[in-house]
């Protein structure tokens, strides 16, 4: 009896030295493995970059087909639902199907509209472009020669300047131009090789784009059952209200900017044919597309447009850049705020800030994807403010920053 008393004494004894350094034991051992961790990474940083690179590439049909099961899954969503509502009994177990194949189709067809619209005229334009450039050449170097006919010595520095461009321009011909045209003839084989992986890529991914769409709502209930299995409620409930708001901002995000987008390109197409600028749908595609990148975007688009139009046209190049001014300007104070319905709710230095850290990180993708990742990373650290305020009995800070917004912004309505 008095072993078994000494050995339950032995075993509480050690049972209180562990949790008297448990706290210690267990933040050293993570702080530790933290640190081995990160000197790992640090050292073998090159090499861990390059089998991300690696894995992205094999990834990259899955990438993609999730990337275009999720811009058609609210078209499919709408036609499950009204085939749902009309198709008879039999046929309506067969709803999901069919919007899958309507929603594909759909897109198919704008794609289709598009190319067939947009190709023809801008292949016009390009070949006129061509067509025209030896005569403006000629046309601006002997304007320049009547202008600086009475400046001998501006017109020696011009003449110095176009035999150099010359000069340079033959020299680039044979020791850059010839050698790349016989390099890509050898590499012939390595391009139908390239085409054909891409095109397997397209493939792929379109048959994981099909296979996402049809079985979007088991993955989601799925992703739901792991998230509960490995969180608590409260923090599950959370993590899915922030998948909520940013699927919201990315759609709100993408779908009016694109539209908005697709209008700016309509008006300025119509304002284009009705003023007699050259090139029209070239410039109008052209000013279209770069105004889905945020804040960059019109500047962007302007520059090359304006440089078409100088070719043919240097009168209606000004005219052209003080229309692109005002159809900005529309688009900037009037369809834009009311298309996007301020969806991101960001200021426009936060914009800024975003499209110009994105761009550096992930190139154009980040362009287009910097605006609502941002604000999704802004509401996290806004929720995560307003719980250390209403922690430390402060919130009144926030209610005054409202507060005194409100009163500006009636004042100035005032």
């Amino acid at each position: 009896m008095q072993q078994n008393s000494e050995g339950k004494n032995t075993d509480g004894e050690k049972e209180k030295v562990w949790k008297k350094y448990q706290h210690l034991i267990v933040p050293g051992f993570l702080i530790l493995a933290l640190a081995i961790s990160f000197f790992f990474i640090l050292f073998r940083f090159d090499y861990l970059c390059g089998r991300v690179s690696h894995l992205q590439t094999i990834l990259q049909p899955f990438i993609l087909g999730g990337v275009m099961a999720y811009m058609l899954r609210m078209p499919c969503d709408f036609f499950e639902i009204r085939l749902k509502k009309h198709l008879p009994g039999r046929l309506r177990r067969h709803a999901a199907s069919l919007a899958i194949l309507l929603s594909l189709l759909g897109a198919f067809l704008i794609l289709y509209l598009l190319i067939s619209m947009v190709v023809p005229q801008m292949a016009a334009s390009i070949t006129s472009i061509v067509a025209q450039l030896p005569g403006a050449a000629a046309k601006a170097e002997k304007w320049l020669e009547e202008s600086l006919a009475d400046n001998s010595v501006m017109e020696n520095y011009i003449q110095t300047a176009i035999d150099a461009v010359n000069q340079r321009v033959q020299t680039w011909a044979q020791s850059d131009l010839l050698p790349m045209l016989l390099t890509m003839v050898d590499g012939f084989a390595g391009t139908v090789s390239t085409v054909v992986g891409i095109l397997m890529n397209l493939f792929i991914s379109m048959v994981v784009c099909i296979y996402t769409l049809g079985s979007r709502k088991q993955f989601a209930r799925q992703a739901r059952a792991v998230l509960y299995s490995v969180c608590r409620p409260r923090w599950a409930d959370y993590i899915l209200d922030e998948v909520k708001f940013a699927d919201k901002m990315f759609v709100g995000f993408f779908s009016g900017k694109i539209l908005d987008s697709a209008i700016i390109g309509v008006i300025c197409y119509v304002v284009s044919l009705v003023l007699g600028f050259p090139n029209a749908m070239l410039v109008s595609v052209i000013v279209g597309v770069t105004n889905i990148i945020p804040y960059f975007g019109p500047y962007i688009g302007a520059i090359p447009s304006a440089l078409l139009i100088l070719i043919v046209d240097p009168v209606k190049c000004v005219w052209f850049l003080v229309f692109i001014i005002l159809l900005q300007q529309f688009d900037g104070n009037i369809l834009g705020p009311r298309l996007l319905a301020n969806s991101t709710g960001l200021s426009g230095f936060w914009v800024l800030f975003s499209v110009t850290v994105f761009s550096g990180l992930f190139g154009f993708v980040g362009i287009l994807v910097g605006v609502p990742v941002f604000a999704v990373i802004y509401d996290l650290i806004r929720k995560l403010v307003v719980l250390g305020l209403k922690r430390n009995g402060k919130l009144e800070i926030l209610r005054g920053e409202s507060a005194g917004t409100e009163t500006e912004r009636s004042g100035r309505k005032k």
